[in-house]
């Protein structure tokens, strides 16, 4: 489904209802679609291997001294900040 964000802004809760179903909506500003409402967890992430990948990161910058911060650390503080 297609809308425009004056017609979303005041229909919010039957779209969200919509997306959490399963559907995508779409939000149009001035003809062109500028962003997606869709079912939470759709774009979830593989954390595993987010983190194997940071840590290959990390070793390939290594600079020999120990980090300021863990893994787990990073991950708990950006959690934080989208929750």
């Amino acid at each position: 489904m297609i809308i425009n964000l004056r017609a979303a802004k005041a229909r919010l809760s039957e779209l969200v209802e919509k997306a959490s179903s399963g559907e995508d909506v779409l939000i149009a500003v001035r003809g062109k679609v500028k962003a997606r409402l869709t079912r939470a967890g759709a774009g979830t992430v593989d954390v595993k291997a987010w983190v194997r990948e940071l840590r290959k990161i990390r070793e390939a910058s290594s600079t020999g001294r120990p980090p300021k911060m863990t893994i787990d650390q990073i991950i708990d503080e950006l959690r934080e900040d989208h929750f």
